[in-house]
């Protein structure tokens, strides 16, 4: 991934051609004699060794060639030319001219450079594929040839261990966990001290397998052991130890870890050779992971205000685009996220994630027919990577059986609901069908205790939802069980998501189960129609105002309304604290029926919501919420009262696509002029997705 890239194309050449020509030299032997006025064997060899010492592999390798020119049949030059070659990356090349030594190479000879090359094989297979959908081809050809040097018989014992730490680094790059963490179980059983490079791989894979307390020691170790700077082709460990320590639960480490990292690393940096500062990669991994882990731990606001600026400073950049795409999503921008995979993906095909994070989009759109196309896409690209594991899981859930369970019991002096009352409703959605099709099985039942006697209300039905892109519509038909009214609900609505920002929502019944209980009881029903359309900014603010027409069957004819805004007042790490405001009203046609119908009234809360997570690992957790509201009540014909509101409640998520839910309320406003209370229980269950 590039920023914006300033290197000056000739001060970039000079270093590229002097490894260009060493490696040639070395690869195909001398292209001219060499000139009488090189060196003496003796000095050429003594500077080849200076310079290998000094880290200056090329221009030592440049004093060997010059020597093999001179005296091609030199055995010591020989040999350290194939160890610099080795150094250098080509392996291959080494081990042909190793085979060709005179007199031959000794058994450890040919062991350590067997090992040099394994490691090389396992540098060489992070780079990019020949093939993107094939992607783990060089890296399981490095497993395989590290274990076949790690099981070798006559091994000498001082490499055996640096073997089996190479095989350990290879399955833990080649994306097989399983194998690398049993290798270091193994290891560990043994206590075995290992060095910083074995440590960072079995903490990546330990982080893999779910055991990120564990990862956090080895990497917090092996960051004191080598705390850097690191090679190109090394990943910098405190982005592992930044998800090791979010892992574990230990939310501030992680952040003070990643922004220390952000903060370290600069946005430009020296090379030498070249005049112009280069962008520092490091940085931008940084900066792109800051933001992540935001995401992560629901602070959408403050990740988008990271990965916006960096979108626009680089927006060629697919890997940021992909990661914008993902908080987009999260913030409720589905369109948008689509738009940035898309071009995500246009900048590079290989992007993984934006695969996912398409799949993910049109899910939330409701648009399921290319979800399994992109998911497909994103296996076939990273076969091994968790990330695909949990979004195909993910989708089998959610296109699959969905069971959905409500109850609520009351308790209180309500006009409507009397002494006691309770309702109850599952719901049985069928797998989809054809991508664009649920049949429903629905059962409700609500009861009350009221002062003329128990009233009951019970229905069950069929049903059918429909979904297509950004719409979700249903009709169902739920006949009565009940001696009380006896009708057949026809039920109808849809909720249209227009755009990012506009939502629409409608829903229509015959004999709508909104309508009192007490109105039940006399056997008065009501066609009832809500709509209610949303402006909703992000996941910061949002409005609403909803309609409703109520035709009781008595004649009477009721409108209400309902108007709300909530704005986001704080954001920290898994909690949010939101205010709001809503004003409602209501119309009776008539007065002076059997059920609470006053021919006026009006209200307006201030309301608060508190909602953060107690408690998480991984799929696991546990969220509180808290309500509050506190306004006043004002009905025609009676004095204006003040009305409150307050719930606790809990969500209790077990694992993938179950979770449980409880909540304890209590309302007091007046009606008809005296305060009324209730105290309500309220319970939910879902299994699916």
């Amino acid at each position: 991934m590039r920023l914006n890239s300033t290197t000056h194309p000739r001060a970039a050449r000079v270093p590229g051609r002097r490894l260009c020509l060493a490696l040639l030299l070395a690869l195909y032997g001398p292209l001219a004699p060499a000139a009488n006025t090189l060196p003496e064997r003796d000095a050429l060899m003594a500077m080849a060794r200076q310079e290998r010492d000094a880290g200056h592999r090329i221009d030592a390798l440049a004093h060997c060639q010059a020597l093999l020119d001179r005296w091609p049949a030199d055995r010591e030059a020989q040999a350290l030319n194939v160890t610099l070659l080795t150094e250098l990356g080509a392996s291959t090349r080494a081990n042909e001219l190793a085979s060709a030594l005179r007199p031959v190479s000794t058994a450890t000879e040919r062991h350590h450079l067997a090992a040099d090359h394994v490691a090389q094989e396992i540098r060489w297979a992070d780079g990019e594929p020949a093939d993107p959908f094939r992607p783990y081809v060089a890296a399981d050809i490095s497993v395989d040839d590290a274990r076949r040097v790690a099981d070798d018989p006559l091994l000498p014992a001082d490499l055996r261990q640096r073997a089996t730490f190479d095989l350990l680094v290879a399955l833990a790059r080649a994306g097989r966990p399983d194998e690398a963490v049993a290798q270091y179980d193994a290891l560990h059983a043994h206590d075995v001290a290992l060095p910083a490079y074995v440590e960072r791989a079995a903490a990546d894979a330990l982080l893999a397998k779910r055991r990120p307390a564990e990862a956090a020691k080895l990497y917090e170790d092996s960051i004191a052991q080598d705390p850097g700077p690191y090679d190109a082709n090394e990943s910098e460990p405190r982005i592992g130890l930044m998800y090791a320590y979010l892992e574990s639960g230990e939310t501030r480490k992680a952040l003070q870890t990643i922004d220390a990292l952000t903060a370290k690393e600069t946005p430009w940096i020296r090379v030498p050779g070249i005049a112009l500062p280069v962008e520092n990669q490091r940085k931008l991994d940084a900066d792109l992971n800051a933001a992540a882990v935001r995401d992560y731990i629901d602070m959408h606001a403050d990740a988008y205000g990271r990965l916006e600026p960096l979108n626009r400073e680089a927006p060629a950049n697919a890997s940021l685009r992909s990661e914008l795409g993902m908080v987009e999503l999260a913030r409720g921008w589905p369109r948008r996220a689509l738009d940035d995979f898309a071009i995500a993906l246009t900048l590079d095909p290989r992007e993984a994630g934006a695969y996912i994070g398409k799949a993910n989009a049109r899910r939330v759109l409701n648009d399921y027919a290319q979800v399994d196309a992109d998911l497909a896409v994103a296996r076939s690209l990273a076969s091994r990577d968790a990330r695909v594991d949990r979004a195909e899981a993910s989708w089998q859930r959610e296109r699959g059986w969905q069971l959905d369970v409500e109850a609520e019991h009351g308790k209180g002096s309500s006009p409507d609901f009397g002494d006691r009352d309770s309702t109850t409703q599952a719901t049985i959605a069928s797998p989809l069908i054809d991508d664009h099709w649920r049949v429903l099985a629905i059962g409700r039942y609500s009861t009350a205790d009221l002062p003329e006697g128990d009233v009951r209300r019970s229905r069950a039905g069929l049903g059918v939802r429909g979904y297509a892109l950004g719409l979700q519509a249903y009709v169902q038909a739920l006949p009565s069980t009940d001696r009380y009214v006896g009708k057949t609900a026809i039920e109808a609505g849809f909720n249209w998501s227009m755009s990012d920002r506009w939502a629409w929502a409608a829903d229509y019944s015959t004999a709508g189960d909104d309508t009192p209980l007490r109105a039940q009881f006399y056997g008065i029903s009501a066609k009832t129609l809500d709509t209610t359309v949303t402006w909703r900014a992000s996941e910061l603010t949002q409005a609403q105002l909803g309609l409703s027409r109520d035709d009781f069957s008595d004649g009477n004819r009721r409108t209400g309304w309902l108007a709300s805004v909530v704005q986001r007042m704080h954001t920290a790490p898994y909690l949010a604290l939101d205010g709001g405001l809503e004003l409602a009203g209501s119309m009776n046609t008539d007065k002076d029926r059997p059920y609470f119908n006053p021919r006026r009234d009006w209200s307006y809360a201030f309301t608060g919501r508190l909602e953060n997570v107690l408690g998480q690992f991984y799929e696991r957790n546990v969220t509180q919420r808290i309500d509050v509201a506190l306004g006043q009540y004002a009905e025609r014909g009676y004095a204006t009262g003040w009305m409150a509101s307050l719930r606790y409640g809990q969500v209790i998520q077990t694992g993938p696509g179950f979770h449980l839910g409880w909540g304890i309320g209590w309302h007091n406003q007046p009606y008809d002029g005296r305060r009324e209370h209730r105290v309500v229980l309220d319970l939910t269950l879902h299994w699916g997705e």
